[in-house]
């Protein structure tokens, strides 16, 4: 029978074991809700990286490389019914206000692990040898938790069978548009989970093209506030009340910033304040909205606008939104746009803090199981936090 070290157990933390025996018991088999609890508790407090061996000398103390790989990597566990958990724990701790949506790299040495490929990261403005995926968070002001994972599988991977064959990728897994990754993810939150809807947050400044998302957001009856970039190309054209020049308005190809740049579409400018989170300073920045129209389609089911930041003493803006919140006060869309920045600091510390990054495996079932033990680890002590109101949102130390 499996057996925790007595020194390690007695470092668990209130809570952990029925933790556990919950979310576990939704394994099929004992073996598997055996070693899932041991990889959590290796995530939550080895140190150094993660690794099966790390996790077997902390956790146990003593080797056991090889069955925590089989659970991670071999066995065929279904990870979507933990992330349901997760999200359904969490969504009874506190109510999300918003979905947040946040592009992960997971840096690679070689090209055989699942999806890796050299491509463009945006955060980092340069080419990187990595995966790529995106992680759907439930936010609040009060805790941020990665629930949904996709990864993002390169274009040429879909005509190299040996590599697919290798790393165990599904045929319907195939090469998409982001926005088809995303919208996926919203499916199955509202059509599978039958989760509470909320307003869609999503960084697209390194998008070409921002229309498809949205259409497909509002097809789905969901409000976003979607971050474009200067040159992103605006659904529809900005709408003014200076019918001379609707004829030059109306054929021009309209971005971001030549909105922002037109003495004609220019608003005054509104001053918001803000904290991004309890214990923060307080910051304050100019505004402009300016509603759009809904394009040549004129499906857009409710307004558009483009909520343009423009810092004070600053000669260009520097942040562009585009959003069908259009009833919500200027202070309420700041404070959701500031929610984006909670789940990307949320994702930041599941690479420090969690492991996310140190999974050595290759194949596509056993990436999509560890990035769910991870949001696993954090939910323990995310709904920790939400049940001890007041205390810093961190990891709990444990030893």
């Amino acid at each position: 029978m499996l057996q925790v070290r007595p020194a390690k157990a007695a470092e668990a933390p209130d809570g952990f074991s029925t933790y556990c025996k919950e979310l576990f018991a939704l394994l099929g088999r004992a073996d598997q809700r055996r070693w899932g609890e041991v990889y959590l508790s290796g995530l939550l407090h080895a140190s150094g990286r993660r690794t099966p061996r790390n996790i077997a000398e902390h956790v146990l103390g003593r080797p056991a490389t090889q069955p925590i790989q089989q659970f991670v990597n071999q066995s065929t566990w279904d990870p979507t019914e933990l992330r349901r958990y997760l999200a359904e724990r969490l969504c009874a701790a506190t109510q999300p206000q918003a979905w947040a949506f946040d592009e992960v790299v997971f840096r690679k040495n070689g090209t055989r692990s699942v999806g890796v490929a050299r491509q463009f990261v945006p955060a980092e403005g340069r080419m990187v040898n990595c995966q790529l995926a995106l992680a759907a968070s439930l936010v609040s002001q009060e805790a941020s938790l990665p629930v949904n994972w996709r990864l993002l599988m390169p274009r040429h991977w879909d005509a190299d069978e040996d590599l697919r064959t290798q790393a165990r990728v599904p045929d319907e897994e195939r090469h998409r548009p982001r926005w088809h990754y995303l919208l996926d993810s919203v499916d199955e939150m509202l059509q599978d989970w039958d989760l509470p809807p909320a307003p869609v947050l999503a960084d697209w400044s390194f998008e070409p093209e921002v229309e498809p998302l949205l259409l497909g957001l509002e097809q789905r009856g969901l409000g976003y506030l979607v971050e474009v970039g200067a040159t992103t190309q605006l659904p529809g054209r900005p709408v003014h009340s200076y019918p001379s020049t609707e004829r030059s308005t109306s054929a021009r190809r309209w971005t971001a910033a030549a909105v922002a740049r037109d003495p004609a579409l220019r608003t005054d400018r509104s001053v918001a304040v803000w904290r991004d989170r309890p214990d923060s300073r307080y910051q304050h920045s100019q505004f402009m909205l300016v509603p759009l129209t809904t394009g040549a389609t004129g499906r857009s089911p409710a307004p558009r606008q483009l909520v343009v930041e423009w810092p004070f003493g600053r000669p260009q803006p520097r942040t562009y939104l585009v959003t069908n919140l259009c009833g919500d006060r200027l202070n309420e869309l700041v404070a959701l746009a500031e929610l984006r920045h909670q789940s990307s600091r949320c994702c930041e510390q599941l690479h420090q803090d969690y492991g996310l990054g140190d999974f050595e495996g290759r194949s596509f079932p056993g990436w999509h199981h560890h990035v769910t033990l991870v949001s696993a680890a954090r939910g323990f002590h995310a709904l920790q936090q939400l049940a001890r109101p007041g205390e810093p949102d961190r990891p709990v130390s444990l030893g």
